[in-house]
């Protein structure tokens, strides 16, 4: 089996592929200093909740934009899993694809992660919405090369900056209020956060449409993706799974056998 890790800003995700469907995914928030005695026994206990052991698994992928946490992921791999992971960025490890921007070596690895699972799952071209720390729009082109795109602040480092900033705004839920205008604090705070969201999504796939000039399909990910299904008709699939499988593919890419 693989584990494959995907370490964002503010959660990891570790989910484990059996050869024929993806056996089972959790997350944990980000720490650069856990080290991998730290992670292997919360790993174990959920391993083991859906019938896996370390034993099972004979191979590791890695993608990460928090470089801090390498190492004790590395270690983990080599201890618990018994294997050198194979880690996103470093030489030697191919994505099979074009990076079609000024300066190749910025693009972080997990938008390239997406780029190649978006474009196995759902061809191209493409925008990729990942909804997380930060929210990054992405452009796979037809032939499944990256074209660069949009970073943005997410939704809740937006709300977490205005609770930051402004000592009589409190922290609130995101939800849709169900009317524009709020008629105190919170649901005004629910309209601005939810509602403006979904517009400033919304406004940035049309304009990305009608630059790049021609039909794309809209996929969105990532942890925040859910609140937004079924909100507007802009994005046409959610999908989960679409960092897991990118780095199933380049597992593969680079000669991973499972």
């Amino acid at each position: 089996m693989l584990l494959a890790i995907d370490v964002g800003n503010t959660n990891t995700k570790f989910a484990v592929y059996d050869g024929k469907t993806w056996r089972a995914q959790w997350r944990a928030a980000t720490y650069s200093t856990r080290t991998a005695d730290e992670y292997a026994p919360w790993l174990a206990q959920v391993m083991a909740l859906s019938g896996l052991t370390f034993s099972d698994v004979k191979a590791c992928i890695i993608s990460t934009v928090v470089p801090q946490a390498l190492f004790n992921l590395r270690n983990l791999s080599r201890r618990y899993v018994g294997a050198e992971p194979l880690v996103i960025g470093e030489p030697g490890v191919e994505l099979g694809i074009e990076v079609r921007i000024d300066k190749p070596s910025e693009a972080g690895a997990d938008r390239l992660v997406n780029a190649v699972g978006a474009f196995v799952d759902h061809g191209g071209p493409a925008i990729v919405i990942d909804s997380g720390t930060a929210t990054t729009f992405d452009i796979v082109a037809a032939d499944g090369a990256f074209e660069g795109g949009i970073i943005l602040p997410g939704i809740n480092l937006s709300l977490q900056a205005l609770h930051d900033a402004a000592a009589r705004l409190p922290r609130v839920e995101i939800r849709d209020p169900g009317k524009v205008i709020g008629k105190d604090t919170i649901s005004a705070m629910q309209s601005g956060i939810y509602l403006g969201s979904i517009e400033m999504i919304g406004g940035l796939i049309r304009r990305i449409k009608q630059e790049y000039g021609a039909p794309m399909k809209t996929i969105a990910t990532g942890g925040v993706a859910s609140l937004y299904e079924g909100a507007f008709p802009g994005i046409d699939v959610f999908d989960q799974e679409l960092t897991s499988r990118g780095l199933l593919e380049i597992f593969r890419r680079n000669g991973g056998v499972i």
